[in-house]
């Protein structure tokens, strides 16, 4: 495979970025070797700078549900630039989203509009803290919320722990308010509560944890922590930021039928674009400015291109069963390896997402199940792949994504560049 070309963009993108990249993950430290810089996507294929072509099951990160430069959605997003791009300014593209969004959805009543997923968790936390009085709140190992300050923490060695920064920068204080503990283990949650009773503001989740492997969660588990949050007076949030429109229309909350208090969702309700938002119930929302106290702002907020490409691809997704065309294409893929699954090689879907994992285990629920070690596998199954014209995320801990456009050859070819990429790791 020829990188020449991405090689050179690399070494000139080291003088003026930290590590070369915007984004830590996309210096291939994971995997090694030079990251490919991407020229262009179009359905379920993109192009590298050295002119290499990949089907690609990374789709953004997810937000790419319909595939790269979807012709409804780039319609769309160039009749509205012809407008203007920003205004910061209300327009009618955020009630058409909104109506769109809440309309087909019965677990939030009001939404809020913000840049990123990231922005969009931030600023539930605060609405959650805001709306019940209270300081602290309970995430998971295992599970990743964005980047602001009280959610960089990693638990510590005890049942319940305060835990430690996952990162420079993030004073003590900020994670004294943040209790951390491990999935799947009821006990910790209720120690938990019972140490630092009323004090408890949320519990956040991804109730399908995809950020760090496939983390599966029973809805029994699920239901209990809606049932703890209900008996305290803590609000359940459900970060939905990868879930969100990727396992139906309604989500995690409504594949398992379980509603939260607060939502979060992330760029695939602006078909890419730079987006994201939360809801709640009218109670809750009303907290946020300018109704409440709870403040909250941004420039780009409901941004009219990012409107339009999300009411784009969003009506997309309501088409008849489109989710049901969209899981039956990941179970294609995932069957199609299932021969190659043995005691070290085992693969785990939910939807149109999907994990590769090299693990003796059947289920894994828990970040501490996950075998470190076993990422070498993947490193060298990542560029057999690369050379076969596959692209994933470049880490063994991410998980890969299904759209609308990959077709039955991508997937028959896909499992063919799998199988000969295993008897190489082999």
């Amino acid at each position: 495979m020829k990188n020449s070309n991405s090689s050179q963009l690399f070494e000139k993108a080291k003088n003026y970025f930290p590590g070369g990249v915007n984004s830590p993950v996309r210096a291939f430290r994971s995997v090694g070797g030079t990251p490919l810089f991407i020229e262009k996507g179009k359905g379920s294929h993109i192009w590298d700078a050295d002119g290499n072509e990949f089907i690609d099951y990374c789709c953004s990160w997810g937000p790419l549900i319909l595939g790269h430069a979807n012709e409804k959605v780039l319609n769309a997003v160039d009749k509205t630039m012809r407008n203007g791009t920003s205004f910061g300014a209300p327009t009618r593209l955020e009630n058409e989203l909104a109506e769109l969004i809440l309309g087909n959805n019965p677990f939030i009543e009001k939404i809020r509009f913000v840049s990123s997923g990231t922005e969009a968790v931030m600023s539930a936390i605060r609405l959650a803290r805001g709306f019940t009085g209270r300081n602290k709140i309970l995430k998971f190992e295992g599970c990743y919320h964005g980047h602001s300050d009280s959610l960089l923490v990693k638990a510590g060695s005890g049942l319940v722990t305060f835990g430690n920064t996952s990162s420079a920068g993030v004073p003590e204080s900020f994670v004294n308010e943040t209790i951390v503990v491990s999935l799947n283990n009821k006990k910790a949650v209720e120690e938990a509560f019972a140490q630092f009773n009323n004090q408890i503001a949320c519990i956040i989740i991804e109730p399908i944890p995809a950020n760090n492997g496939l983390l599966m969660q029973d809805k029994e588990y699920l239901q209990f922590l809606r049932d703890i949050c209900t008996k305290n007076g803590t609000l359940l949030l459900f970060d939905e930021v990868i879930s969100g429109f990727r396992v139906g229309f309604t989500g995690a909350a409504g594949h398992y039928g379980i509603k939260p208090d607060i939502i979060t969702y992330g760029k695939i309700i602006g078909g890419g674009f730079p987006v994201g938002a939360y809801g709640a119930s009218k109670e809750i929302m009303s907290k946020i400015s300018p109704e409440g106290g709870v403040y909250q702002a941004g420039t780009l907020s409901g941004n009219p291109v990012a409107m339009s490409a999300g009411i784009a691809q969003l009506s997309e997704c309501l088409k008849p069963n489109f989710y049901k065309d969209l899981e039956n294409k990941t179970n294609k893929l995932v069957n199609g390896l299932s021969e190659f699954k043995n005691n070290d090689f085992k693969l785990f879907s939910i939807g149109s997402i999907f994990w590769i994992a090299f693990t003796k285990q059947e289920k894994i629920q828990t970040a501490e199940e996950i075998d470190g070690d076993s990422m070498k596998h993947f490193r060298v199954l990542y560029h057999h792949l690369l050379e076969k014209g596959i692209y994933t995320g470049p880490s063994g801990y991410e998980v890969g994504f299904m759209s609308e456009a990959h077709t039955d050859e991508d997937i028959t070819k896909t499992i063919a560049a799998f199988k000969a990429a295993l008897q190489e790791v082999k």
